[in-house]
This record gives structure tokens, C-alpha cells and sequence, in this order.
């Protein structure tokens, strides 16, 4: 089944009652990892519950398709139903969500995420053609939907927002809904409830420098270069970002190398991938990160993702300074990212 846009977010919220699966896929992947976690909530009712929720990386399933229609039908610990959260969706994935969709006996949800899939993507197809699933697209925000996000993220604090300010935001936000969030997060603590946010104060707290120190951070631990990395996240930590803003948006960036590596993968150019990519890499960093592109390989991706998943996890559930969390994980990928380059 097809979700249009304009339904996406009414579906992540809750889904079609006979749906088994669900696709959440497109350019935007910080949108594409609300409306899964939005879905996730849905299948679970709001509950955490480790015993009901399994993770997998979309990798793992290209060795063992079965191992997804296994996870589907286990039967949690104290009942109930059955969620799978599959990271990381794209093509070598199919066999399995087959496999899966046509058992689909099962009282079982699986999300799976991916980044931007062609319309000949088989997953995406798959998808498109169940009975039982369902595909939703994730569009970079703009116009009423951007609107949308700022009115909803600052309401609960009722923080009213000028008209000139207003118009600043949609220029500068839109692009990742996680990061937009995230910038309308700060913007309400840094105004306060109640207040009206004017021009100077978005000029002060979502600029260009926040996601500067954010590429930073990315660009210095994929390309391995430890020092520089060390340099970055002083500095993001004295911007004020949060530990988990940074590991997220790492996480992103693995995504958007996976993307890339693929079409490598399949023969294409490295310029030709990385200048496909929406939103596109900044000019910048073209060259930096083209050769990211063709130092790591899939698994090693695979790899760095699941570490910075794991990272994200234990900053919000341990208790352990989430600082040292986050550097410790983008210090081990920046390590392997040396040995990769030793070895080229």
C-alpha cells in the first residue's frame, strides 16, 4: 500500500489496524527515524517494553533472510505484541520482508527504515504492492508542514512566534526534521514559556554555526582524524549541543555514506552518488566526504551505525555521563576510519 505524503504522519501515528510491516523511507532521515519511533510507540501502546521490541540492522538480513520472519513470530515474555525495529532497509533486505509478508500470520509490527529508494527499488515496490504493508515517504519539510513543525514543537511552552521570526525559521529550518526539532528545542529553552519569539532570538540560537560544529564533529570522525575530532566536540559541547544531537547526526551521516557506497557498490561514480544526495553536501565538504565514500565499505558502516544505535541507547538509559558516551563512540569510529586509510 502506498502512503501519500500528505498522510504520513496521521499513518505513523496509527497505522491501518492489518498492517504486518511498515516501510518509512526517503530523503529526510531524521524524519524517516521520527515516523518509525512514531510507529514503534504504536505497536508497543506506549509502553517500553525490551521483552516486545527486537532491533536488527538490514544488513544482518541479507545472510539469514529468515531470521526477520523468526523475530516477527516470537512470543514475548508476558504476552502482548510483537514489534521489530529493522535499521538500515534496502534492497539485499527484500528476500526477507517476502518472506515475512507472506507468512503474515502473526500479531507483529516490523518497521523498517531506509534513506531515499528509487521507484525500481525492490523493497520500496514490495512494499507498495502488499496487502498486509505499507510504504510512507519522508519529504524534507517546507512550506505548511514546516509551519506545522515550529507551531507544535514550541505550543506545549506556549511560546508565540512573530511573524518576521516565523519567516526566518522557514529559511532556515526543513531540511532533517530530527535536527529542526532539535533547534526548535533549544530556541523554546533559550526564550522561555510564555514568551514570543522575535527575529534576534533565532538569529541567535538556530544559525549556522550550531550545524557547522555538527559537520565538524561528523566529518572529523569518519575521515579519522582524532585531534580534529577531539577540537570539534569541545566546541560543540560549548555551543551547547547535546551529546545525543551529535551521535544522531552521526548517525545520519552513516546513512547518507551507506547511500552513497551502495551506488559505488553498483558501479557508479562516487561524484555522481554523493551529488545526488538531497539535501546535498555542502560544496565545502564535497571533496572530504567523496572520500569517506570510497574509503569505508558497507560493513564497516554497518558497523559504525549499530556502534552509535548502541551509544544513543545508553545515553538515554544508563545514568552514565552522556558526553563521554558519545566521545567514546565517535573516537572508535574515528580509529577505524585511521586503519581504513592505512590500509588504502
Amino acid at each position: 500500500m502506498k502512503i501519500s505524503a500528505q498522510r504520513a504522519d496521521a499513518f505513523a501515528r496509527k497505522p491501518d489496524s492489518k498492517m504486518l510491516a511498515v516501510l518509512v523511507y526517503g530523503p529526510d532521515l531524521g524524519l524517516v527515524r521520527e515516523r518509525a519511533t512514531s510507529l514503534v510507540q504504536f505497536g508497543l501502546g506506549g509502553k517500553d517494553d525490551p521483552f516486545r521490541l527486537s532491533e536488527l540492522i538490514g544488513t544482518s538480513l541479507k545472510d539469514d533472510p529468515a531470521r526477520l520472519r523468526d523475530e516477527a513470530s516470537a512470543m514475548p515474555f508476558g504476552g502482548g505484541r510483537r514489534v521489530v525495529r529493522v535499521r538500515d532497509g534496502r534492497d539485499d533486505c527484500a528476500e526477507a520482508c517476502t518472506r515475512l509478508l507472506d507468512k503474515g500470520d502473526m500479531d507483529a509490527l516490523v518497521v523498517v527504515e531506509a534513506g531515499d529508494l528509487p521507484k525500481r527499488s525492490a523493497l520500496r515496490r514490495l512494499f507498495e504492492g502488499a496487502g498486509n504493508a505499507a510504504a510512507v515517504p519522508c519529504y524534507a519539510d517546507d512550506g505548511e508542514a514546516l509551519d506545522g513543525v515550529i507551531r507544535t514543537s514550541l505550543e506545549a511552552d506556549k511560546i508565540r512566534v512573530s511573524p518576521a521570526a516565523r519567516a526566518m525559521l522557514l529559511e532556515r529550518l526543513g531540511a532533517d526534521r530530527m535536527l529542526s526539532r532539535a533547534e526548535l528545542t533549544k530556541l523554546a529553552s533559550y526564550v522561555g514559556p510564555g514568551a514570543t519569539v522575535e527575529e534576534a532570538d533565532v538569529e541567535a540560537v538556530v544559525g549556522d554555526a550550531n550545524e557547522a560544529s555538527i559537520d565538524d564533529v561528523c566529518f572529523a570522525a569518519f575521515g579519522g582524524d582524532q585531534a580534529a575530532l577531539d577540537t570539534a566536540l569541545a566546541r560543540a559541547y560549548a555551543d551547547g549541543l547535546m551529546p545525543v544531537v551529535m551521535v544522531r547526526a552521526a548517525m545520519r551521516h552513516v546513512e547518507r555514506l551507506m547511500i552513497v557506497v551502495s551506488q559505488i557498490d553498483n558501479r557508479g561514480s562516487a561524484e555522481q552518488a554523493v551529488g545526488s544526495l538531497r539535501p546535498p553536501v555542502f560544496f565545502k565538504r564535497l571533496a572530504a566526504f567523496s572520500s569517506q565514500a570510497r574509503r569505508w565499505k558497507r560493513d564497516a558502516l554497518s558497523r559504525a551505525f549499530a556502534r552509535l544505535m548502541e551509544a544513543e541507547l545508553r545515553c538515554k538509559t544508563t545514568g552514565l555521563p552522556a558526553e563521554s558516551i558519545c566521545n567514546r563512540a565517535l573516537m572508535e569510529i574515528a580509529q577505524a576510519a585511521g586503519r581504513a586509510a592505512r590500509r588504502n
